[in-house]
């Protein structure tokens, strides 16, 4: 892979408590991740991303980080941690962890410092206030089970900040001590080996707070220096963040006035994620066409990370609330579906009813779009959620591996249970007979991810819609880059379609298929080329040598 290697990777994201368990107690491990590190290299995974590995009170599913420098004795060890990178490698798979640094566990050593005197060290770590915050009741990440973003500490004697839970008190990045500290965490786990880091909550990061100032300033710079402090530990370094914000202010996470990609290296496209919803819920493909013209212009070498689902609720707070109505109506429609009241906490193979041909229409979509794809662990065999689970819980059910007890993911009680009964328990749903049936949908995503991976325009080129006319449904787009041209049709409704491509006919050279969800006809001069309905087509146009 080349330097800028995440624009052709493919990313896969897990939770190791919920992945494999290998010693038993029903927890998944390192070592049980490090077994099944031949499955992800099969599957074609590149890169994988782990959900929070550090020690932590687990109030929040790990994101209240007790302490930066270790792992939690859960998984394993820091050996145990060095040995899956030094496996993972010999795969060829690079590994990325989570980086939660905008706040800490209320039992992390510097807040239990900083609580117990005004003279503690670590007191300037975080966000003080003597006095109650006139905004203490505005910001709340989670509706209604938060109540306020500033908390009383009657030992500490103060209020302080808290953008998430009370139990997580956010860093002061005001601080020069502070981000020295975030530097050296980063420094630490690349000494170790890993490639990069997905920063948790950015826009929260760089927030200055200021007690009574809802709209407290953020220092974008700090990014800038991040990015160029890690860059000199290890030259190919990744920085992947979240950062789900207006679309005006994209383009700064990327990098400063200047133009040049001088912070973060990826975010993920929470826009075109939304839009992607709302087009499979109308099976109209405008909301795509529109984010793709929105979609502001990146730095050389920034790049968007797609994704359908990853380990929270779908986010659909940046539809209008018509539009958020209608996404409700199709994927959750019961009130114990959504979450926050803005959001969705259902795997995508229930939200598309288990429909085969829909699931392949979604998945196709997001890996033939611009960006690195990143695949939510489980995806690739449609596995179920479990509604009976608190809030985001239903969606971290155990991986679902064979017909043994729990699913072969423990010989052990669970951590969480695995979902055992209907169409999407474990017996009809798991790796060991997908494995065995060439026309499971594991087998499709392995073979999808073959042919992206033979289709470097996708990650590294441009991607734009050719605005031809076409039937009710369909989206047609290509991806251009100097290895060739990739053509693609999506059809979002479930009526056959011929479409009229004659205009791009004069680009083709020996054009094939080297995707389709079914045999299609010879192409001829592309004046009717058929897809049908829930139909995608991967079509080669031409490569250059």
């Amino acid at each position: 892979m080349s330097d800028r290697w995440y624009k052709k990777a493919v990313v896969y994201c897990l939770d190791i408590d919920t992945f494999a368990d290998a010693n038993g107690d029903g927890i998944g491990d390192i070592r049980g991740l490090i077994g099944r590190l031949d499955y992800l290299a099969r599957l074609g995974v590149t890169c994988l991303w782990l959900n929070p590995i550090h020690p932590s009170p687990d109030r929040d599913d790990g994101y209240d980080v007790a302490d930066f420098y270790n792992v939690d004795p859960r998984f394993g060890t820091l050996g145990d941690f060095a040995e899956l990178l030094h496996q993972a490698n010999s795969l060829g798979i690079k590994v990325v962890i989570d980086l939660v640094v905008n706040h800490t566990s209320d039992q992390h050593p510097w807040f239990q410092s900083a609580r117990s005197s005004p003279d503690s060290p670590y007191r300037n770590w975080y966000v003080w206030s003597e006095s109650a915050p006139a905004d203490r009741h505005q910001g709340m990440v989670f509706p209604g089970e938060q109540g306020e973003t500033w908390s009383y500490d009657r030992t500490a004697k103060a209020w302080y900040y808290h953008r998430f839970y009370k139990f997580q008190p956010d860093l002061n990045i005001k601080n020069p001590q502070v981000r020295d500290e975030i530097k050296r965490i980063c420094a630490f786990w690349i000494q170790l080996g890993v490639a990069g880091f997905r920063m948790d909550a950015v826009p929260f990061i760089i927030e200055e707070t200021e007690p009574g100032n809802p709209d407290s300033p953020k220092d974008l710079d700090f990014l800038t220096d991040l990015r160029q402090y890690l860059q000199w530990r290890r030259g190919d370094v990744v920085l992947l963040a979240e950062a789900n914000v207006e679309p005006d202010q994209l383009v700064k996470f990327f990098g400063d006035a200047g133009g040049s990609n001088s912070r973060i290296h990826m975010l993920f496209d929470f826009m075109l994620n939304t839009k992607l919803m709302l087009a499979l819920a109308r099976q109209d493909p405008e909301p795509i066409i529109e984010a793709l013209r929105e979609t502001p212009k990146l730095p050389a070498g920034g790049q968007w990370a797609t994704f359908l689902r990853n380990h929270d609720e779908v986010d659909l707070s940046r539809l209008t609330a018509d539009q958020r109505a209608q996404a409700f109506e199709v994927f959750g429609p019961s009130p114990e579906m959504q979450l926050y009241g803005r959001g969705i906490r259902r795997r995508l193979a229930p939200m598309l009813g288990n429909d085969r041909r829909w699931i392949e229409l979604a998945y196709s979509l997001q890996f033939s779009l611009r960006g690195t794809p990143v695949l939510r662990y489980g995806e690739e065999i449609g596995m179920g959620d479990d509604l009976a689970l608190e809030g985001r819980d239903a969606i971290r059910t155990p991986m679902q591996w064979s017909h043994l007890d729990h699913g072969g993911f423990t010989s052990g009680t669970p951590v969480r249970p695995v979902i055992a009964e209907g169409e999407f328990g474990y017996h009809r749903v798991n790796v060991t007979e997908q494995r065995h049936d060439p026309k499971s949908l594991l087998s499709w995503f392995e073979r999808m991810i073959r042919t992206l991976r033979e289709a470097p325009e996708i990650g590294a080129g441009t991607c734009t819609h050719i605005d031809v006319p076409v039937p009710e449904g369909v989206l047609v787009h290509r991806a251009d880059d100097v290895t060739g041209t990739m053509l693609f049709l999506h059809n979002l409704c479930t009526k056959d379609a011929v479409v009229d491509l004659s205009s791009v006919y004069s680009e083709a050279e020996s054009p094939n298929d080297v995707l389709a969800d079914r045999e299609y006809p010879d192409l001829g001069k592309f004046a009717e080329v058929p897809v049908a309905g829930h139909g995608y087509r991967w079509i080669r146009l031409r490569r250059c040598s």
